[in-house]
């Protein structure tokens, strides 16, 4: 999911005081504690029960955390602009396929639905790309589920979209994300010389700790050698492996279209820098930051930076042509973010509507915000030249 917008770059960290044991799980603090008796687990494993079990975790009984008043918040939740450029985008990607009388949207981990409510929104008025839409999510969590239809049904479109909790097969059109790699399950590691150690979980006392040991599998150093970067020595990083994963089977189910992933990240010689001694997990809970993951366990969000040089060298290799990449702020600029800026000025609403609505356009192009989240559109099948301004000249 996801290094959120911070609305103040000074945000203080939550204390480990600030909030009493009774914001954790229970019942799945026990089950992990159960788990961890028979040895200690891999942190992706942990992080797994953490965020996605189906009874406990974070997805499952928090899908209100997902909005402004929550724990974080993401672009579609600051303005419906944000949508409706994506879908703009996203109806250049239908006509540079020949304008096809079938188009696929496959929407991976829609959050509270309003992406997919201003993406429909938007191609709604474009009568033929409409008629050609067929939209559906890849949601594991019933919670979420719900309130995604309760969403799309305030425009009255809930029943014109299909859930999954799989990708589909076939895809013709386009499977979009926005910070869905980022939520998910990571390794962690730590390189001491020229040995690299994996980070467990274990019991230490009455919480759970850190714990040192060999990698449980080969694909955490192939990950580097790939690569050819290594972690700073001393240094602990993540390792995203089902983001790898995730990009190979959209690959196989990609007849022809394209892949839009919005998300934070870097390249893996940033991401893997000497000088990020403790790697970019982070975690959300009521719009503060920590870095701790072991406190409010299935009340709080977990997240960590992509790495988009494997992201997009997996799509290669998969067939994937990585036609252009960006950051959040040019590919709405581009996209003619001022212009509608522009025409919120010509309404001439009362004064702190227009601030309000002025300021949250801001926020999704704000480097410091935002706007540095990396947007990167890998395709199958499309011409070369092909209009898609979200990415010329990129």
């Amino acid at each position: 999911m996801r290094q959120r917008l911070r609305y103040d770059a000074a945000m203080a960290p939550v204390s480990d005081d600030e909030f009493a044991p009774m914001t954790e799980s229970g019942p799945l603090v026990a089950e992990l504690r159960r788990r961890i008796a028979a040895g200690p687990l891999t942190f992706r494993d942990f992080m797994e029960a953490a965020l996605y079990d189906p009874r406990f975790g974070y997805y499952a009984t928090h899908a209100e955390a997902m909005t402004r008043g929550g724990d974080y918040v993401t672009s579609p939740e600051v303005h419906p602009v944000f949508g409706a450029l994506v879908a703009k985008q996203l109806i250049e990607l239908w006509r540079a396929l020949g304008a096809p009388a079938r188009f696929d949207v496959v929407e991976l981990g829609a959050g509270g639905g309003l992406l997919a409510r201003d993406v429909i929104a938007r191609i709604a008025r474009e009568r033929e790309c409409a008629a050609a839409l067929r939209y559906r999510i890849v949601e594991r969590s019933g919670a979420l589920v719900g309130r995604q239809r309760r969403t799309l049904d305030e425009i009255g479109h809930a029943a014109d979209v299909g859930w999954c909790e799989d990708l589909p097969e076939g895809i013709e059109g386009c499977v979009l994300s926005n910070e869905f790699f980022d939520a998910l399950p990571v390794h962690r590691v730590r390189r001491d010389g020229d040995r690299l150690r994996e980070v467990y979980v274990a019991r230490e006392a009455d919480r759970f700790a850190d714990a040192l040991g060999e990698p449980s599998t080969p694909a955490l150093a192939a990950y580097f050698d790939a690569l050819g970067v290594q972690p700073g020595d001393g240094c602990l990083a993540e390792v995203n492996i089902d983001a790898a994963r995730w990009t190979e089977r959209i690959a196989a189910s990609l007849i022809r279209g394209g892949v839009l992933t919005f998300d934070y990240g870097y390249e893996a010689p940033d991401l893997y820098a000497p000088w990020r001694g403790d790697g970019t997990l982070l975690c959300f809970y009521r719009q503060s930051v920590s870095s701790d993951p072991y406190v409010r366990i299935g009340r709080q969000d977990i997240t960590s930076s992509v790495d988009f040089t494997t992201l997009r060298a997996t799509g290669e290799r998969a067939g994937l042509l990585a036609a252009g990449e960006t950051d959040q702020a040019e590919f709405l600029v581009r996209m003619g973010i001022g212009a509608g800026l522009a025409a919120v000025a010509q309404e001439r609403p009362q004064l702190e509507e227009y601030f309000a609505r002025r300021n949250a356009v801001l926020d999704l192009i704000d480097p410091g915000k935002l706007g540095r989240v990396r947007v990167l559109l890998q395709t199958r099948g499309i011409a070369a030249g092909a209009r898609l301004s979200g990415f010329a000249g990129s």
